[in-house]
C-alpha cells in the first residue's frame, strides 16, 4: 500500500514548487510556507497515531484511517484555486500521513527479527520509495504531453491513492504487537518452567491486562533516547525541503520546465537502490553512525545545488547525493528508535521522533524561504551547508554511547 500512496504523494509533490510559484504566480516565500506545511503539518499528530497504534494496539487499522484521509485530499485538489486552498489540503494530507507513519512502522518492527531492523526498513524504504520514483515520473509523462496537465496529475494521483487504502485494508495482516509481545514473555517463562510473573493475569483475553496502559512517556526518561531526539531535531533544522535544491538547480542551469519532475525521479531511484544495503550497513556499523553522518552526503548535495558549474553533472551527484542521504536517515531513525524503546510504546516513540524532526523540518523550510529571499539563491546554499557540517560532529558526540 506504501507503493501506490507514494505514487500518488509523490506525483503531486514533484509538481508542487511549480504549480505554486508558475500556474499560481507566487513568490519563493509562498513556496517556503507551503514546503513548510509538508515538511511540518500534522507533526504533532504522529505522536497521536502512535499511541492510538499503542493503545488499542490495532495499529493497521489506525493507519488506515491516516491513508484514507489523504486519499480524501486528492479530490480537493481537483477543484482548489489559490494558496490558501493548497495549503489547506496539505495540511490534510500532512496529517494523513502523520497518523499513519508511527502504526506502519510499528507493524514493520513486530514484523521484524530485532537484529535485522536496518534492513527490514530498508526493505520498506526501497518499496515506497519506487512508487516515489514511479509518481514524478508519471507527473513528466503527463507534463510533457499536456504542459499544464496539473489536473490530469491530480486525476491520477488519487486513483493511486484510493488504490492504496484498498490494499491496506484488504491484503495487510492485522498484526497485534503488544500481544504478540505478552504471549512470547509468558510461553518463555511457561516452558521454562518459571512461575507466573508478579501481576499476570494468564487467563485474559490475548494477555492483555497484563500489559496495562501501553501509552507511557517514561521511555523519555532514557538518556539515549532523549539524546536521540535532541539530535534528530538539530539536523532537521538544518534540513531544508528538496524542493529548494531542485529549485535551485534548474534557476543555475535553466532547463525546461516539464523536466523538473525528472529531479524528484532521480532521487528516489537513489534511495530505492540503496535503502536495503545501507540498512544493513547500519545494523552492522551502528545505526547511530549512520544516522548522523548520512547528513554529511545532504551537506554535499547543497554544495553541489550553490555550485556555479552549470550542467547535468553536478545536477546528477546532487541528485545521487540526495537518495543516498535519504538510505542513509530515513528508514534508520525508525529502527533506531525502534531497538531503544519497549514494544508497548514502540509506536508513540517513533512517532515523537518523528514529530521532531517533522517540526524541525518545517522551522527550516519557512526560514529558508526567508533566507533565500533576503541573500539569493547561492548564499542561502552556502549558510546551510556550512551550518550542517559545522553541527554533524556535536551530533555525533551526543550519539556516541548509543546502544543501538
Amino acid at each position: 500500500m506504501s507503493f501506490l500512496t507514494d505514487v500518488s504523494s509523490e506525483a503531486v509533490t514533484a509538481i508542487l514548487p511549480l504549480y505554486v510559484t508558475a500556474a499560481l504566480g507566487l513568490s519563493v516565500v509562498a513556496y517556503g510556507v507551503v514546503d513548510g506545511l509538508v515538511q511540518g503539518a500534522g507533526a504533532l499528530v504522529r505522536v497521536a497515531g502512535g499511541w492510538a497504534a499503542d493503545r488499542t494496539d490495532r495499529p493497521k487499522w489506525v493507519a488506515a484511517v491516516g491513508y484514507g484521509l489523504s486519499a480524501l485530499t486528492r479530490v480537493g485538489l481537483l477543484f482548489a484555486a489559490g494558496l490558501p486552498a493548497i495549503a489547506s489540503l496539505v495540511v490534510t494530507d500532512r496529517v494523513g500521513k502523520g497518523i499513519r507513519t508511527a502504526p506502519r512502522d510499528a507493524l514493520i518492527a513486530a514484523s521484524a527479527n530485532p537484529r535485522n531492523l536496518g534492513r527490514s526498513f530498508g526493505v520498506h524504504r526501497a518499496l515506497d520509495t519506487a512508487g516515489a520514483a514511479l509518481g514524478p515520473l508519471l507527473a513528466f509523462i503527463v507534463l510533457w504531453a499536456i504542459p499544464d496537465g496539473y489536473t490530469t496529475v491530480f486525476v491520477i494521483s488519487l486513483g493511486a491513492a484510493v488504490l492504496g487504502v484498498g490494499a491496506l485494508v484488504l491484503l495487510v495482516p492485522d498484526l497485534r504487537p503488544r500481544q504478540a509481545a505478552w504471549l512470547k514473555t509468558h510461553r518463555t517463562r511457561e516452558t521454562r518452567g518459571l512461575p507466573k510473573c508478579k501481576g499476570c493475569t494468564c487467563d485474559a483475553p490475548g494477555g492483555l491486562e497484563l500489559a496495562g496502559r501501553p501509552f507511557s512517556w517514561s521511555f523519555l526518561r532514557g538518556g539515549a533516547t532523549v539524546r536521540l531526539l535532541v539530535v534528530a531535531g538539530l539536523l532537521g533544522l538544518l534540513t531544508v525541503g528538496d524542493g529548494f535544491v531542485y529549485l535551485a538547480l534548474q534557476d543555475r542551469d535553466g532547463f525546461a520546465t516539464q523536466w523538473f519532475p525528472l529531479l524528484y525521479v532521480g532521487t528516489n531511484a537513489v534511495y530505492m537502490l540503496l535503502a536495503v544495503p545501507v540498512g544493513r550497513f547500519a545494523d552492522r556499523v551502528g545505526r547511530g553512525r549512520v544516522l548522523v553522518w548520512g547528513h554529511l552526503l545532504l551537506a554535499a548535495a547543497y554544495a553541489c545545488a550553490a555550485a556555479p558549474f552549470a550542467g547535468a553533472t553536478t545536477t546528477v551527484v546532487a541528485l545521487v547525493l540526495l537518495g543516498a542521504f535519504y538510505a542513509a536517515t530515513d528508514g534508520v531513525l525508525s529502527a533506531l528508535t525502534s531497538a531503544l524503546v519497549p514494544a508497548a510504546v514502540r509506536g508513540t516513540a517513533i512517532g515523537t521522533a518523528q514529530t521532531v524532526t517533522a517540526v524541525a523540518r518545517m522551522v527550516a523550510s519557512a526560514g529558508f524561504g526567508v533566507l533565500w529571499y533576503a541573500t539569493g539563491r547561492t548564499d542561502a546554499l552556502w549558510i546551510a551547508t556550512a551550518a550542517l557540517v559545522i553541527a554533524l560532529p556535536v551530533c555525533a558526540f551526543l550519539l556516541r554511547k548509543s546502544p543501538a
